[in-house]
C-alpha cells in the first residue's frame, strides 16, 4: 500500500522569533469520541453511538496506534509526563481496551516514574462497574462527570445518569483510586444557590480531593444555544462562584486555577502542564497538538469525524512515514491525510497564547518562564502587563506573572489585554 500524501505547509513567518532552546515538560491526551448521548450544553468533540453492537474498539485503537506511529518523530526522546484519555466518554470502552491503549503507548513512548494518568468517567452504573477494571489496567487518577447530585437538574441538561449513580460512584471511586475529581456544573437551569450548596455538600463530604467547578454556557451551535433555557441571572451566578470558593476553602481544598480546587498533593498535573505552556501530544479524533521546536511553536489538530479519521489511518504506518521530512520541526508544519489543521504560531500571537492559559492559575506563573515557553523577551509583554497592573487586574510583582481576584473574575478583560 502506497504512503499517505502529505502536504507542506508553509510556516507563517520564515523568522517568526518564535521557539524554545530546550524542550519543554511533554504530556500525552487521547480521545475517545463516542457517549451514549450528546449533552445539549457539549461542543466538544463527541458522537452518540448510533452503529450497532458495541462501539469498535479494536478498529480505534489501531488507529491511535497508527496515529502514534506518524507522531513519534515530533517527540523523539522526550517523556511523558502525565496522560489524559479524555472524550466524550471514555469509561464506556472496557477494562481490556484500557490496558491495551496503556500497552501500546508504553511501549512506544517513555513515561516518568508516577506518570499521572487520568480517565474521564461517567457515573452511570454500567461505567461504574469497570472501575476497579481502569486501576488494575494502569489508571491512577479518576475524573467524573457529575455536574449535579440533583435528579431535576440532571434532567434539565440532558445527563444520562441519575444522582443515585452519582453518590455511588464517587463512593467507588474513593475506595479504589489514592486521587480522582468530581466535576460539577452551576447556574444551571433552575438551580437555585441552597441547590448548588447541597451539590458542594455532596461532593465534598464523599471526600473528593480535587472538585473542578463549571459555570454553564451557551456554546454556539449547541441546542441550548439554538434553544436557551432560562438561567440563573448574572448576580446569581456571581454569588454561586462565591458560595464555591467558599464552600472549598472550608473543605481544606485550594483554589489553584480559575475553576480547580484541590487538597494539598492532589493538583491535576496535566492541566498545570497545560497552563503552564507545556507540550502535549494529542492523539484520536478531534485532538489537538501543541509542540514546541528550536525554530517553531506548532499547533496540530486531527479530523473530528471518528469514521473519517479511522479511514484516514487505516493505511501502513512504515510506509507513511517515509515521507516525512527529516527534521521533526519540518515535519510537524505538514498537513496529512489524519490532520486537519496544522499551524505554526507566530511571534506576534504567542504572548495572548502564553497569557491564555497562564493566567488561569491563582499564583501565576514566575516571569522567566514567558522566555522559556516562548523564546520571546519579557519586553514582549511589558506594555500589556503594565495596563492590566494599571486596571487592578494582575498583581505588581516584579518576579511573577499574577492575576489579582479581579483579574480572575474578570478574566477574560485581562487575557484580552495581550491580544496582537
Amino acid at each position: 500500500m502506497s504512503g499517505i500524501p502529505i502536504r507542506l505547509v508553509r510556516p507563517a513567518s520564515a523568522s517568526s522569533g518564535s521557539g524554545v532552546a530546550a524542550p519543554l515538560p511533554l504530556s500525552l491526551y487521547v480521545h475517545l469520541p463516542w457517549c451514549l448521548k450528546k449533552c445539549p450544553y457539549c461542543d466538544f468533540n463527541s458522537h452518540t453511538w448510533r452503529g450497532s453492537g458495541d462501539i469498535p474498539e479494536d478498529e480505534y485503537l489501531t488507529a491511535l496506534q497508527h496515529d502514534l506511529e506518524r507522531a513519534l518523530p515530533f517527540v523523539w526522546g522526550r517523556t511523558v509526563q502525565t496522560l489524559f484519555i479524555g472524550g466524550g466518554t471514555p469509561s464506556l470502552f472496557s477494562p481490556r481496551a484500557i490496558e491495551r491503549l496503556l500497552g501500546m503507548l508504553r511501549a512506544h513512548l517513555r513515561f516518568a516514574a508516577g506518570a499521572e494518568i487520568t480517565l474521564e468517567a461517567n457515573p452511570g452504573t454500567f461505567e461504574a462497574e469497570r472501575f476497579r477494571g481502569f486501576a488494575a489496567a494502569g489508571i491512577n487518577r479518576l475524573s467524573i462527570g457529575v455536574q449535579s447530585f440533583d435528579d431535576r437538574a440532571l434532567e434539565a441538561i440532558g445527563r444520562v445518569h441519575n444522582s443515585a449513580q452519582a453518590r455511588a460512584a464517587v463512593d467507588l471511586a474513593a475506595t479504589v483510586f489514592e486521587t480522582f475529581n468530581v466535576d460539577l456544573m452551576y447556574a444551571l437551569p433552575g438551580q437555585s444557590l441552597d441547590d448548588l450548596r447541597k451539590d458542594l455538600d455532596e461532593a465534598l463530604g464523599r471526600g473528593a480531593p480535587h472538585l473542578s467547578c463549571y459555570h454553564l454556557t451557551l456554546e454556539p451551535g449547541t441546542p441550548f444555544a439554538r434553544r436557551p433555557p432560562e438561567l440563573p441571572d448574572d448576580d446569581l451566578a456571581a454569588d454561586m462562584q462565591d458560595a464555591v470558593e467558599s464552600a472549598c476553602g472550608e473543605a481544606g481544598l485550594e483554589r489553584y486555577e480559575v475553576s480547580a480546587f484541590a487538597r494539598s498533593g492532589h493538583r491535576c498535573r496535566h492541566n498545570l502542564n497545560y497552563w503552564q505552556f507545556g507540550d502535549y501530544l494529542g492523539l484520536g479524533a478531534g485532538a489537538h497538538s501543541k509542540l514546541s521546536f528550536a525554530t517553531r511553536i506548532v499547533r496540530q489538530s486531527r479530523l473530528r469525524q471518528p469514521a473519517r479519521y479511522l479511514a484516514a489511518l487505516s493505511g501502513d504506518a512504515t510506509q507513511a512515514m517515509q515521507c516525512l521530512p527529516a527534521d521533526p520541526a519540518d515535519a510537524a508544519t505538514e498537513t496529512a491525510a489524519w490532520l486537519d489543521e496544522v499551524r505554526e504560531v507566530s511571534a506576534a500571537e504567542l504572548p495572548f497564547e502564553f497569557m491564555l492559559n497562564a493566567l488561569r492559575l491563582t499564583e501565576g506563573v514566575p516571569v522567566p518562564l514567558f522566555l522559556e515557553r516562548t523564546g520571546l523577551p519579557f519586553a514582549a509583554i511589558a506594555g500589556a502587563i503594565d495596563r492590566a497592573v494599571s486596571r487592578r487586574l494582575l498583581a505588581a510583582d516584579s518576579g511573577w506573572i499574577r492575576p489579582t481576584p479581579m483579574g480572575l473574575r474578570y478574566l477574560n478583560d485581562c487575557q484580552q489585554l495581550f491580544l496582537p
